[in-house]
């Protein structure tokens, strides 16, 4: 009995061992661009915005990945503007603005339209 434990508790450990040598994959990380363009949309080049923070002590940006605050630099950038749905990078020679969902343009609600509570 106790070898036959045994005997399966190593077959456990033998099928666990591949398991775990597999790369987990963060659910929650940005998908590459490459990933999610598909056939007829244009790909995007450069620096990509992918989330904003905004509280009322400070506000930063993650592009490309990277963390980066209001003021601080990314790669020759520095991050000068940031909004709810867009940054704005200067380098030394211009200006950059990346938007949040490029090809998406926010409009306001009118206030007849938010009495009636239609939704768009």
């Amino acid at each position: 009995m106790t070898r036959l434990l045994l005997l399966g508790f190593g077959m456990g450990l033998a099928f666990a061992v591949p398991a775990q040598t597999r790369a987990l994959v963060d659910p929650t990380r940005p998908p590459n661009v490459s990933e999610e363009t598909s056939a007829g949309e244009a790909t995007i080049h450069g620096p990509r915005l992918q989330s904003v923070l905004i509280s009322p002590t400070r506000r930063a940006a993650v592009i490309s990945g990277t963390a980066v605050a209001l003021g601080g630099r990314f790669g020759d950038a520095t991050l000068e503007e940031v909004t709810e749905s867009a940054v704005v990078l200067r380098y030394a020679d211009r200006r950059e603005t990346l938007q949040l969902l490029p090809g998406q343009d926010k409009r306001e609600r009118s206030a007849a339209a938010m009495q009636k509570g239609t939704v768009r």
